[in-house]
């Protein structure tokens, strides 16, 4: 048996025995775990090309920003009716989730393809992937960066403060 038979039969195994009866797309996850470390790696490449250095640490402040900024563009990203048609190609629209966000399912058709409608409509899954760009952003090109980051935060204050009047409204009618 060719290595590349082993190793696949082998694949097969370890997906049977994880998985049991159930649909879960390990290759499709061990892809989407292969883009981000390829994608890692070149913007480290491009970084060093640049001839940018790592900051010795990154302060308060823009860990604030980047935090919010990467909270709001992952529920933006995963969630907005908006951003759907980035998202339409891997899963399936269910209902609305109020506040103009969107409930979507992921069809089992394809690991790679279920994989990545799980990524694109989980806001958590995608955090890791939005922060890093952020931060990798933040050594490249910070200032266009930061830019970004405070747009984001500012609506994501924006939005907080939209819900907090809108409970305010219903507490003070009710």
């Amino acid at each position: 048996m060719s290595v590349v038979k082993e190793v696949a039969a082998k694949a097969k195994q370890v997906q049977r025995g994880y998985a049991g009866d159930a649909d879960r797309p390990l290759a499709g996850y061990v892809g989407v775990m292969a883009t981000y470390g390829t994608l890692v790696g070149g913007l480290t490449a491009l970084g060093r090309l640049l001839g940018k250095r790592l900051p010795s640490r990154f302060g308060l402040g823009d860990t604030v920003l980047l935090g919010t900024a990467t909270f709001k563009a992952s529920r933006l990203l995963a969630k907005d009716a908006v951003t759907s048609p980035l998202r339409a190609p891997f899963t399936r629209y269910e209902e609305p989730a109020g506040d103009d966000e969107l409930n979507e399912s992921v069809p089992g058709e394809g690991h790679v393809e279920h994989a990545l409608g799980e990524l694109l409509s989980c806001p958590f899954c995608l955090n890791v992937w939005v922060g890093t760009g952020l931060a990798a952003g933040l050594v490249i090109a910070p200032r266009p960066t930061r830019l970004a980051a405070t747009v984001l935060t500012a609506v994501g204050v924006a939005d907080a403060l939209h819900l907090l009047y809108d409970a305010g409204k219903k507490l003070a009618s009710g």
